[in-house]
């Protein structure tokens, strides 16, 4: 089992930035793809960014640019750099982990932290 916990959300105005972190424990040595989701109010659930082991990344087309996803591997955490925050960008953001190399199928993740609330003021 691998446990997940993110932190670092809060309330930022619009153009700031915010750096979100994933705290994995337990089975760290199985994990292959580190990624955050982020979910709005009344909206699905949504890819964010991904990355492999390998060190690939993967973002959405709507972060591309302005946010980075990084990991520490030594201390087992998955980081994101959130920069030019946008309204849109509101949502609660989800990390998620899988032994597999996935990117966007959500339903495909093994494991999910509870997730960390991201609101950004105009």
């Amino acid at each position: 089992q691998v446990q997940l916990v993110e932190s670092g959300g809060g309330l930022v105005q619009a153009g700031g930035s915010l750096r979100l972190s994933c705290a994995a424990s337990g089975r760290t040595g199985s994990i292959y793809t580190l990624t955050w989701f982020r979910q709005a109010p009344g909206k699905e659930r949504e890819f964010v960014a991904a990355m492999w082991w390998a060190g690939n990344t993967y973002y959405a087309d709507s972060v591309k640019g302005r946010f980075t996803i990084s990991s520490d591997y030594a201390k087992n955490t998955v980081y994101l750099q959130m920069n030019s925050l946008k309204p849109e960008d509101t949502a609660v953001y989800y990390c998620a982990a899988d032994p597999n190399p996935v990117i966007q199928q959500l339903h495909e993740y093994d494991y999910w932290g509870q997730g960390t609330q991201v609101t950004v003021s105009s």
